[in-house]
């Protein structure tokens, strides 16, 4: 370490996962960190919503390879498991399609194998052929580390293209999918995970089928007590270090002078600082934080001729019943596949059908919601905000529909059974989380807006700006968001001499097991 260039203060602007995890490995390098938070309480996106004895994570809903948020605890010298306890799940997911049959999504080959010849034999056989091809895909991604890489210069993105179309990754999803298999049931299943990460499967490149390989190889898993005891836990180890939290300060402007980062104003104070990392979604972070005078290449106009990602509407129900067709995650879908995609992504109109996905805690810990009750929320993916669709005049309605919807399906007497009823469409997205134009997932993960072609995690235009979270490299999801941490910290300490806490080369190829939830977090890869 060449301490003598260290930073002596950073301020990171926003508390969500790739906030919090980029301020505690700055703290941990010893940096003297203050986050910065608009909310009462830290979080971000992955907040916490409690009444009366129900408890709802307000954003993600799953962790998916732990050890990448475990490598921020070693960052500190801690262990993740030491501060959380998760639980593996089985099923993944369960899928409702349209003509009544449904998926478990597991991680164990041979039961999806077996679940698939009920449907189409040739596809079942295929599926072991599939993954040999994805398999490639995910060692470029997390084995050699492209996805906690800077790709802040060309000569990185050229460098990955022919490994790119060598791979077949540059194909969309849904395309290199379908080469695989036939069945309506198997496409959707290997091509719908980029609408976690805010993406068109019908558009994202098949670099992100890194992630179903991801979950195979490391399951699914939750945090006993919600995905906010993650949170707390990052927000507990931060303090342990020495980090200051200032809650109800919501940063107004990024001070700027020859080009350098000076300060940051919040609250009515300002906070000196020799470094900014931003965790905000980043057009709001260029265009309301930063004068324009000192953007050359993130003007207005290209802040706004980004392709945002679909929002969502969300319900949070806590009912006095349970229904135990719901699994922790369940998926149900309508008829409709690219049609739908395309009234969200590109028409931006609120058509009459939808598709949803339920996270129900209550299935794997009970102490989620008094005894013998549920919590859950729901899921609808809804377009932005650059449509037209009137949400003040459309929320109640649409709302009705839903829980009309779902009692239709087989969860009887959902509404009189409701408890507890909660509301959030895309305007919270633009109000209280800053996203423009209300988006849930910053930017589409299309092949234009992929690695070079995203928002840099170092700012192009002000020397000691750095961007984390879904809006810059990798990408959205939990895993996204935790390697952009990595990808930040490491562009700091290349800039500021601080210590490489890339432990890689001995954790890199390490098998990962799910038989042990307890020594999985510390042993993975």
């Amino acid at each position: 370490m060449n301490s003598e260039h260290a930073p002596q203060r950073a301020v990171v602007i926003g508390s969500g996962f790739g906030g919090l995890a980029v301020a505690i490995r700055l703290q941990a390098a010893g940096v003297q960190v203050t986050i910065l938070e608009k909310r009462e309480a830290i979080g971000g996106r992955a907040y916490r919503l409690e009444d009366r004895g129900y408890v709802f994570d307000m954003g993600p809903s799953l962790i998916t390879a732990p050890h990448i948020i475990d490598s921020v605890f070693e960052a500190a010298g801690r262990r993740l498991e030491d501060y959380v306890d998760l639980m593996p799940l089985d099923p993944f997911y369960r899928i409702y399609f349209h003509d009544g049959t449904h998926f478990d999504y597991v991680g164990d080959p041979d039961r999806m194998k077996a679940q698939m010849a009920v449907f189409n034999p040739d596809d079942a056989q295929r599926f072991d052929a599939f993954m040999e091809k994805v398999q490639p895909i995910y060692d470029a991604v997390i084995g050699d580390r492209l996805g906690s890489r800077s790709f802040g210069d060309l000569k990185t993105m050229v460098g990955f293209i022919p490994r790119l179309i060598k791979l077949d990754a540059y194909r969309p999803v849904a395309n290199f999918v379908n080469r695989y298999f036939k069945d309506f049931r198997h496409r959707f299943i290997y091509s719908f995970h980029p609408l976690f990460v805010g993406g068109h499967p019908f558009q994202t490149p098949s670099v992100y089928l890194m992630i179903p390989y991801l979950e195979r190889k490391g399951g699914i898993w939750f945090s006993r007590g919600g995905m906010y005891s993650v949170v707390e836990a990052m927000g507990e180890l931060f303090a342990e270090l020495g980090g200051e939290i200032r809650t109800e300060h919501e940063v107004t402007r990024i001070g700027v002078r020859d080009r350098k980062v000076t300060h940051v104003e919040a609250g009515g104070q300002r906070f000196e600082a020799d470094l900014v990392v931003s965790n905000g979604d980043p057009g709001h972070t260029y265009r309301d934080l930063i004068d324009g005078s000192h953007r050359t290449k993130w003007t207005d106009r290209k802040v706004e001729k980004i392709d945002y990602s679909m929002s969502c509407f969300l319900l949070y129900l806590g009912t006095r019943r349970q229904y135990p067709e719901l699994e922790h995650h369940t998926l149900i879908l309508t008829e409709r596949y690219r049609g739908l995609l395309d009234d969200i992504f590109k028409r931006k109109i609120l058509p009459d059908d939808f598709s949803m996905y339920l996270h129900v805690p209550t299935r794997t810990d009970p102490s989620m919601a008094p005894e013998g009750c549920e919590s859950m929320y729901v899921l609808v993916p809804v377009a932005n905000l650059k449509g037209e669709v009137d949400w003040e005049a459309h929320r109640e309605a649409f709302a009705d529909k839903v829980i009309d919807f779902l009692e239709d399906w087989g969860m009887e007497g959902l509404r009189e059974n409701l408890e507890v009823l909660h509301i959030m469409d895309p305007t919270h997205f633009r109000d209280e989380l800053n996203s423009l134009h209300g988006n849930a997932f910053s930017i589409v993960p299309k092949f234009t807006q992929t690695a070079w072609f995203r928002p840099h995690n170092r700012s192009e235009d002000v020397d000691g700006l750095y961007l984390v979270g879904a809006g810059t490299h990798p990408g959205a999801g939990v895993p996204g968001v935790f390697l952009s941490a990595e990808t930040t910290y490491g562009c700091i300490a290349a800039d500021r001499g601080l210590p490489d806490q890339w432990d890689w080369n001995e954790k890199g190829r390490v098998e990962l097991s799910t038989e042990d939830p307890v020594a999985f977090p510390s042993t993975a890869f």
